[in-house]
């Protein structure tokens, strides 16, 4: 991917796992590349010149097998991934404030299970 792109955004966790992503969802195959003629790229203007500790990103993990600009097999795999992903998130939100109004109910009620 682009990372001198305004809209390439890298983030690593505790555990060593490093996300790769572009901010407004056009590199469909994320974390590898990025469309050739991105309508979303913009150079980072902000960081030019400047040197860069430990916390640079970490390199690219190696391209699977087939990913290529005449299969889009990977970019069709991830896009339906996505959509389970998005297909669940209003029953996860809906679990969540669930749980929320639970733990707002006075304690007499949740201890008893009576109403609210």
């Amino acid at each position: 991917m682009r990372e001198e792109c305004k809209n390439f955004e890298s983030r690593t966790y505790a555990n060593g796992e490093t996300v790769r992503k572009c901010n407004i969802d056009l590199a469909p195959e994320a974390p590898w590349r990025c469309p050739d003629r991105c309508p979303g790229y913009e150079r980072r203007m902000a960081d030019v010149n400047w040197k860069h500790g430990t916390l640079v990103t970490p390199p690219t993990p190696a391209e699977p097998p087939g990913l290529g600009a005449e299969d889009e097999r990977v970019a069709r795999l991830l896009d339906e991934a996505e959509d389970i992903v998005n297909s669940i998130g209003p029953a996860v939100l809906a679990e969540v404030e669930a749980e929320r109004a639970r733990a707002q109910r006075p304690f007499w009620r949740r201890l008893f299970g009576r109403g609210g």
